[in-house]
């Protein structure tokens, strides 16, 4: 049996930077196990596996996500990756397409500047008075507030001190969320910078995370007054994002280049 897969680098304008997603198109779904074997296999943050929507036009797919060890619920860069996979690759003429999740229809439009914009269900995340177990040892930092969404997350003062931050992966994994988010105001045009650690499904530092953002943005709008936010990651990799808060919505914008493409085989 032969899949097609690709591998695109999302949330970047050149390969070898943003995230890496593997992108897989199906015509129908495999199983669970098989997907998730796929995406151990891969060993990249995510692998997104689609199908056309039964019934739906044909800009209108079912969309699945798997880390190395988990399916999630959200996934931004391999959504991303996804729509560019099918503008890019397969012919997708529509303006705008829609993939259906377990968060929901997320829609993904081009934009004559070449950037994907997801339009992304917002997140605001709430205070959360007391740090959790695993949290500072495992940041090996203190931060001067937390909040919680579906990430933790853990507000500095300086963009210098997210930078620095060398987690204790052992540590961090004992926090009870998805992930942990550190994040400080930027500067020049940045508004604001974050780093993503997920040791707890698998993936020590997420190099650009889309969903995160989903929580990021709400939060950054309301502190800072503004709906339009420019904001990077600063992982290794690093990647910028545009965004904007838009009501109970999130639009985040990126560019992204794919870096292969192949066929995966198997008996």
């Amino acid at each position: 049996m032969t899949l097609p897969i690709y591998q695109v680098d999302a949330f970047a304008d050149k390969v070898f930077a943003g995230n890496p997603a593997a992108v897989c198109p199906l015509q129908e779904w495999l199983p669970t196990e098989q997907m998730q074997a796929i995406a151990a296999e891969n060993n990249l943050a995510e692998t997104a596996f689609f199908v056309p929507r039964a019934g739906g036009s044909d800009a209108e797919f079912e969309l699945r996500w798997f880390t190395p060890t988990v399916e999630v619920d959200l996934c931004g860069h391999a959504t991303l990756a996804s729509a560019h996979v099918l503008f890019r690759h397969l012919g997708a003429t529509a303006e705008q397409l829609t993939f259906h999740s377990k968060s929901g229809p997320l829609h993904v439009r081009q934009q004559p500047n070449g950037r994907l914009t997801l339009d992304f269900p917002a997140q605001p995340p709430l205070p959360l008075h007391q740090h959790p177990e695993g949290l500072t040892d495992g940041l090996r930092a203190t931060p001067l507030r937390i909040l919680a969404g579906p990430d933790l997350i853990a507000v500095f003062d300086t963009e210098a001190e997210v930078r620095a931050l060398h987690p204790n992966m052992t540590h961090l994994a004992q926090v009870e969320y998805r992930g942990v988010i550190a994040t400080a105001p930027g500067s020049n045009d940045i508004d604001f910078v974050s780093r993503w650690f997920g040791p707890r499904v698998g993936v020590p530092e997420d190099p650009v995370t889309g969903s995160g953002h989903t929580q990021l943005v709400p939060y950054w709008a309301e502190r800072l007054g503004k709906t339009e936010l420019h904001a990077r990651q600063v992982s290794a990799r690093g990647g910028d994002l545009w965004c904007e808060l838009r009501g109970n919505r999130v639009l985040i914008s990126g560019y992204a280049v794919t870096y292969l493409r192949g066929e995966i085989e198997w008996s």
